[in-house]
């Protein structure tokens, strides 16, 4: 077991539409996003939280036993069912198991399969009697928001002429579908003043009341309690116990196809989008965003064989090219797309260079091919000429972008009206990608070949910080003809790794990796900022405007060790002992993560001062995905002898 607190430790069963389950080991919700029941009605978007919980007991000759707690104002907890936890098991779906006070063992499972919540309940030991009582409890709500006490909620469950129970919260949201081998009693009653300790370290709301309209019994000295829980009666037509079985199996059948617990994780970013596919940035509050979508999809999709998911998330975002641009994501509500980002597009082409490379011909039909390659030239023409945002390729061959107000890298946290991080002007990161985009190219069209030769001699002769032994962060700055940023971030190792072409070699490129080593380098990730710069921040903590504040100020991010990584295997020859050496002293840390925050996962930011905690999204694609990338990278044959 991790030595952190199990208030701190949360898992994630997710649905495959955008919507999820999840909690913390504890069974305390400490966040608003903790449920049981959380559905995209326009998948991945348009999320309602339907059943947030359950308060639980068992009664036997001993007495009550809880198995549940909450915590309500004043920090308060009730009841006492977190102190009965003897183990939780993460594989292959969340487990828990309860010492009763009379002795005897309770397993409870949570699983999500196919649109399905599903809730088994099983006690071992003599016989002696013994009930389990569950209430649930309900809201109706923006996934985003809170619930509170009101007249409206709908309590009276209609029973479906399936048996199952079915509730109606209230108009305009989906009802919940119940299916149990439990009874059910009616007894309405609001639970007032739940606290969520997480949404009030973020300066935001954090007090809910939820309606629970009865108590469902089960005896458990027959068989397992079972409770199936969906948006959609076609899903509930057979007994609980019968479907919860034909859950776990296919769960487990799922769950076997892959060779790590972590490897098996990616499954929960792959989500449905209108008829195809694409990736969730994170969870509990992100959707599918652009950058993120096409940086995850390299670990998550193409270092673990899943081409065919690949190539049907590129296909769906390639109807998505405007003017040359990406969307920077795909917003919930009908709201215009954002088109705030330049270096989405450039991912996007990276990704689908290496599909074609990674399919050799195959899976990928030429249909598809061909919607592919037409993007990929929407893109570098849009480029090449000009398109929003003072987004364009320069004289010198490099890409130049920005303009005021506007927050365009993957740097992109703004307060207010202030960007934090502007980087106006031509990007080390940008060129990178802009180059390794405009190779991809180059291999179907060699009108590109020239533009990249131009840009590549460049970007040699601009970007090389002799007195600090590694590359500016931004040239042309503001767009000024020959005004540099030197302050010392991390986005040059892409100079050097986490692209399929490294535009520095040699001494160069070994300065650059030992100057990230060593000012930028924690065990969760690459600091935003090296220590001792101006406005540095080591803490990501507070409200909102803090937060933001430290996002690409110092606080650490965890994808940024993909990059880091294989620049610092390539420096050395990439050579068999380089990567076992990498592997010990910069995955290893990262995996024993995966047991401290998003169970199997990793998180989104980790401060930058010591001891590095975890912050921001505990379930984040491109951090996953760039794991198991690396892993794959650190796993290939070596590319020169020791």
């Amino acid at each position: 077991m991790s030595s952190h607190s199990d208030d701190a430790r949360e898992w994630l069963e997710a649905d495959g539409q955008g919507g999820f389950a999840s909690g913390t080991v504890s069974g305390i919700r400490t966040r608003r996003y903790h449920a049981l029941l959380l559905t995209a009605t326009k998948p991945p978007t348009a999320r309602v939280v339907l059943v947030n919980g359950f308060d639980a007991w068992v009664e036997t000759a001993g007495g009550r036993s809880w198995i549940s707690s909450q915590r309500y104002a004043g920090d308060v907890v009730h009841p006492d069912g977190a102190r009965r936890i003897e183990r939780f098991d993460l594989e292959p779906w969340p487990r828990w198991s309860f010492l009763l006070d009379d002795g005897r063992r309770l397993t409870q499972e949570i699983l999500v399969h196919d649109g399905v919540a599903a809730m088994r309940w099983q006690i071992d030991g003599a016989a002696g009697g013994a009930r389990l009582h569950v209430r649930l409890l309900f809201s109706g709500r923006d996934y985003h928001s809170l619930h509170h006490e009101n007249g409206a909620f709908g309590f009276a469950p209609e029973k479906a002429s399936d048996g199952s129970l079915v509730w109606h919260p209230y108009d305009g949201i989906p009802p919940v579908h119940a299916r149990t081998n439990g009874r059910y009693a009616h007894d309405p009653t609001w639970y007032r003043s739940f606290v969520y300790t997480e949404e009030r370290a973020r300066g935001l709301d954090h007090v809910e009341d939820l309606a629970s309209p009865g108590v469902l019994s089960f005896d458990l000295e027959n068989e397992p309690a079972a409770v199936l829980l969906s948006t959609d009666v076609a899903r509930s037509t057979a007994a609980a116990p019968a479907v919860l079985a034909t859950m776990a199996a296919a769960a487990e059948r799922r769950r076997r196809a892959f060779r790590s617990p972590h490897g098996r994780a990616a499954d929960a970013y792959l989500v449905a989008r209108g008829r195809g596919r694409t990736i969730v940035a994170g969870y509990p509050w992100f959707t599918d965003w652009g950058r993120d979508t096409f940086i995850a999809l390299r670990g998550l999709c193409l270092a673990t064989g899943r081409l065919d998911d690949a190539r049907d998330i590129l296909v769906e975002w390639s109807s998505a090219v405007s003017e040359g641009m990406l969307p920077n994501r795909f917003p919930d509500a009908g709201e215009v797309p954002e088109f705030n980002s330049v270096d989405a597009s450039l991912w996007y082409v990276v990704a689908v260079d290496e599909l074609f490379a990674a399919a050799r011909g195959s899976r990928v039909a030429p249909a598809h091919r061909k919607r592919l390659r037409d993007a990929v030239e929407s893109i570098l023409d849009g480029y090449s000429n000009g398109t929003r945002y003072g987004i364009r390729a320069d004289a010198d061959g490099l890409l130049a972008a920005g303009e005021p107000g506007v927050q365009l890298t993957w740097m992109d946290a703004r307060v207010g009206d202030r960007v934090v991080t502007p980087r106006i002007g031509k990007p080390v990161e940008v060129q990178a990608l802009w180059l390794n985009a405009l190779a991809a190219g180059g291999r179907s069209s060699k009108q590109w070949l020239a533009a990249f030769e131009r840009g590549r001699s460049a970007f040699e002769a601009r970007f090389w910080n002799e007195q600090a032994g590694c590359l500016y962060d931004v040239v042309d700055c503001d767009h000024r003809a020959g005004a540099v940023d030197g302050t010392i971030r991390p986005n040059q190792i892409l100079a050097v790794g986490g692209l399929p072409l490294a535009l520095v070699e040699g001494d160069r490129a070994r300065r650059i990796v030992g100057r990230v080593e060593e000012q930028l380098w924690t065990p969760l990730g690459l600091r935003t900022l090296a220590p001792g710069s101006p406005g540095y921040q080591g803490r990501y903590r507070g409200g909102v405007a803090e937060r933001d504040a430290a996002y690409h100020q110092g606080t650490a991010w965890p994808w940024l060790l993909g990059p880091f990584v294989e620049a610092w295997v390539r420096v050395r020859g990439g050579t068999a002992q380089a990567k076992r050496e990498a592997h010990d002293r910069f995955v290893t840390p990262l995996l024993a993560h995966l047991d401290e925050a998003g169970l199997g996962h990793v998180s989104e930011v980790a401060d930058g001062d010591l001891p590095q905690s975890p912050a921001g999204c505990p379930f984040q694609a491109w951090s996953l995905g760039e794991l198991l990338r690396i892993e794959r990278v650190l796993a290939a044959p070596a590319t020169a002898t020791p």
